[in-house]
């Protein structure tokens, strides 16, 4: 064969397969989503994230604050003290 020949039909091949890519494309229905979008659910209030964010908002001068070093104290508890998760065998 001839490399013009060849040239030719590999470039019909690809125009080919462009335009029927095309056209599956355009006529391609968008399906709508299966479930409306989830709610975001507002977070219980937290007073002791908010004291945290009140001791972050006073910067060094929260080291000298009293009810600073109880917010600090009570996250301490929080995170290295956890409420042990029941017992599967506790309803037995």
């Amino acid at each position: 064969m001839d490399g013009k020949l060849l040239a030719r039909i590999g470039a019909i091949v690809f125009v080919a397969v462009a335009i029927t890519a095309t056209a599956i494309e355009i006529t391609r229905k968008d399906e709508p989503p299966a479930a409306p979008p989830a709610r975001l659910v507002q977070p219980e209030r937290d007073p002791l994230r908010e004291g945290q964010r009140r001791c972050q908002q006073l910067g060094q001068k929260a080291a000298d604050d009293a009810q600073c070093l109880r917010v600090w104290a009570e996250t301490r508890d929080r995170f290295l003290h956890p409420t042990p998760a029941p017992s599967s065998s506790e309803g037995r």
